[in-house]
């Protein structure tokens, strides 16, 4: 079926790679301690960011807490938005989607990261946004696809969804959305030209 908007998540498909391994990778490296001890503190309590209960720099006080470092918090807000690495070619095909199909994001996303995107390049054609940090629920919660759909004005079953993580694709396959699981750029456009979506030939190059 053509679907008559898309749904896109934001990390892992306009990124390359996860952002929150970019953080725990680039703090391991910035002051000099195990990945393994980083990753475990770093999510012990991300999730207070993802539902906006902290800002960057409440997270940062205790995670500078718990590794033991000291620095100040500019210095990590400036590791965090390094830590983003955008894929452009998802941005180039972005830009390419037909102008009458509705383009929604439903992200897992954070303070400072949020405000960062809204301001980015190419944000302008997102239709309708959700962020989990600005309102309070995220993927795989129910509620957060259907305050997204809403915000598109379609309903499930004319949506495309589409991310990486797979219980977030199973979460919205049982509320009737179309999915995908996204991996590379060029099977995506694969699928969008099998659901029957009309590209420039630049962005549906095999």
């Amino acid at each position: 079926m053509k679907p008559r908007g898309i749904l896109f998540d934001w990390g892992g498909v306009f990124t390359v790679g996860t952002f929150d391994g970019r953080v725990v990778a680039n703090t391991a490296r910035r002051f000099d301690l195990p990945r393994e001890r980083v990753a475990d503190a770093y999510f012990a309590e991300v999730r207070r960011l993802e539902l906006g209960e902290w800002s960057l720099p409440r997270f940062w006080a205790y995670f500078a807490r718990a590794l033991g470092v000291e620095a100040p918090y500019d210095d990590f807000e400036a590791l965090f938005l390094a830590s983003v690495a955008p894929r452009p070619e998802m941005y180039e095909l972005l830009a390419a989607i037909p102008a009458e199909v509705t383009v929604g994001l439903l992200s897992n996303n954070y303070p400072v990261i949020s405000d960062y995107l809204r301001a980015g390049e190419g944000f302008d054609r997102f239709d309708a946004v959700f962020f989990s940090n600005e309102e309070g629920v995220k993927k795989p919660d129910a509620r957060a696809f259907e305050l997204a759909l809403e915000r598109m004005g379609l309903p499930p079953g004319e949506v495309l969804f589409v991310d990486d993580h797979e219980g977030n694709i199973a979460a919205a396959a049982e509320l009737g959305l179309m999915t995908h699981r996204f991996e590379e750029p060029q099977p995506f456009v694969r699928e969008l030209l099998r659901r029957g979506l009309t590209l420039p030939a630049s962005a549906a190059r095999p």
